[in-house]
Parts: C-alpha cells; sequence; structure tokens
C-alpha cells in the first residue's frame, strides 16, 4: 500500500525503510534537509513540504507521524488537517500523551479524518527484527492499515488494542515498565560491581539469559555494554526521560493505582541530573547538628567511583 511518513529521524526512517523494502510504496517528508537526503538515499521518495507530500499522495491518503510528542506532533497535525480530506486516515506513531490524541481524534473526525494512535516500540533493532505495535482508534481505519503494520512488526508483534487513545495509552504503560526494569538492572549492577568479589559482569549478564526468569533483550545489552566498557568509565550517570513514566504516574494517582516502582524509577532520573544533590546536602549537615556525624568538604573528592 502508499503511505507518507512525516518525520525521517530515527525510529521515522526505520520504518520507511522497513515498509519500503517488504514492498509498501513509501514517501517521506522531514523539515531537514539531510534527513531527506538521507531517506532518499534509503530509496525513499521525498518531499520538501508536507502540501507536496499530501499532493503525491493517492486519494485516499495514509499519513503516518513519527515526531517528538507534543508541539512538533500538535503542530503538524493542525497543519495536515488543513491539506487532508475526507476520507484519509492520519497515524501518530510517536509517544503523544493519550489525552492529546483522544482531543485529536474528536476534532478530525469532524473532518471525516480517521485518526490512529500506534505506540510502537523495537527501538534500533525493529528495522530488521521487526516493531511492536499496539493501535488504537477506529478499527475500521485500522483494517485498512493492517497490511502496513503486519510487515512494519514483528510476527505476533501487532495489536488493535482499543478505542482512541487506547495504543497511546498503552505504550505509556509499556515505557513506564521499561524504567523499572532499567532500574532494577542500574542497581543490582551496581551491587554487584561493589560486593567484593571479582565478577565479570559481561559474563553474568550472559549467564543470566541462559534460562534464568529474568533473561531478556535488555541483559543482551547489558552483556554488550559491559564488554565494551566494564566499568562504564567514559560515561556519565545522567538519564534523560522523555515524559511516559510522568503521565502514568499522574494517571495513576488520579486512577488511585499504586505505582511506587515506577514512582522510584522515575525520581532516581531526575536524582541522575544533579551534581551534587542540595538536599543530600542538608540531610548530612542536620546529622552533624544532632549527631556529630562526620560531613565531608566539597573539595573532598574522595568520592566512591
Amino acid at each position: 500500500m502508499q503511505l507518507g511518513i512525516v518525520g525521517l529521524g530515527r525510529m521515522g526512517l526505520g520504518i520507511a525503510t522497513r515498509l519500503n523494502r517488504r514492498g509498501h510504496e513509501v514517501r517521506g517528508y522531514d523539515r531537514d534537509p539531510e534527513r531527506r537526503r538521507e531517506a532518499t538515499g534509503q530509496g525513499i521518495a521525498c518531499s520538501e513540504t508536507l502540501s507536496e507530500l499530501t499532493k503525491n499522495l493517492a486519494v485516499p491518503r495514509v499519513v503516518w507521524l513519527m515526531l517528538p510528542a507534543g508541539q512538533s506532533t500538535n503542530e503538524t497535525i493542525e497543519s495536515l488537517s488543513e491539506l487532508l480530506e475526507s476520507g484519509d486516515i492520519l497515524i501518530d506513531g510517536g509517544n503523544s500523551f493519550y489525552r492529546d490524541t483522544v482531543r485529536h481524534a474528536e476534532r478530525l473526525k469532524n473532518q471525516g479524518i480517521q485518526l490512529l494512535d500506534a505506540g510502537v516500540s523495537g527501538g534500533v533493532r525493529g528495522q530488521h527484527d521487526g516493531y511492536c505495535v499496539m493501535v488504537g482508534g477506529e478499527k475500521e481505519a485500522y483494517e485498512k492499515v493492517q497490511p502496513a503494520f503486519r510487515d512494519l512488526a514483528m510476527k505476533g508483534g501487532c495489536a488493535y488494542v482499543g478505542r482512541s487513545g487506547a495504543g497511546h495509552f498503552a505504550k505509556m504503560v509499556h515505557n513506564a515498565i521499561e524504567y523499572t526494569f532499567l532500574q532494577g538492572l542500574g542497581e543490582g549492577f551496581e551491587l554487584l560491581r561493589n560486593s567484593g568479589y571479582e565478577y565479570d559482569l559481561a559474563s553474568l549478564a550472559d549467564l543470566w539469559n541462559h534460562g534464568s526468569v529474568i533473561r531478556s533483550w535488555l541483559l543482551e545489552l547489558a552483556e554488550e555494554v559491559f564488554r565494551s566498557s566494564p566499568d562504564l568509565e567514559d560515561v556519565r550517570g545522567w538519564v534523560a526521560d522523555s515524559g511516559e513514566a510522568r503521565w502514568a504516574l499522574q494517571e495513576a494517582l488520579e486512577r488511585g493505582v499504586p505505582v511506587p516502582t515506577t514512582a522510584m524509577s522515575l525520581i532516581m532520573r531526575l536524582r541522575s541530573r544533579q551534581e551534587d544533590s542540595f538536599s543530600a546536602k542538608l540531610v548530612a549537615k542536620l546529622r552533624e547538628a544532632f549527631g556529630g556525624h562526620e560531613v565531608k568538604s566539597s573539595r573532598d573528592d574522595r568520592r566512591m567511583p
């Protein structure tokens, strides 16, 4: 089938390339000329404007967005709402907040445009191995685009999960779980490193991936990381968050669902961005005041590696 992909970054280009190689007619657009050139080199026909892209697609059109959540996605949906027509299908494959998705879907429906929300997981290996795709929206629209979803996904890795917003809600929870998995691995390997035993962390990660209950792709990646840099000496422990765990925590609070592990994994990411925590400084001084406990000077560089 024919479809246009807007946003040719790491994930967008991977999706476009995989679909193109499976016989779909993919046309692309990105406002960055360098990304357009890269996509052209991968066999993707690119347009220089959104307007040109929509004109080059046969009616009814299918346009897939792979853009950062928030302003970029919102503005592009607004622009496309003026370029698309009744009967066209718009897919938001980014990590948009599901409530924004529902709002966009209701407005576009009044114009006869159907919006599908596709949560996409698979990372950089998805282009080769296949992605996991969870789709929300009108089932009729999903069925029309199902051939592309099927070819994009790993076998068994694509499903219609419910009405508008369901795809992005599922991806939000998926990413919150991912936060907790990563935090658990980080803490576990740090404890191993400081155990007093001379563990080969790469070999242990490999061992655990053979029959243990925590075997996973993340452990495969951990093994690769430790093989490359056993002490992670060139890495700063600064960890970003893309917003999904914050949204998941907000939803959990509103719904009265306890998610303490998700909350703590998010807080630890925030802590990772502090060179020296102000709260920890205060705790140290208070311990000194009430118990005479030692306080290290900011000039003391005798820190644990």
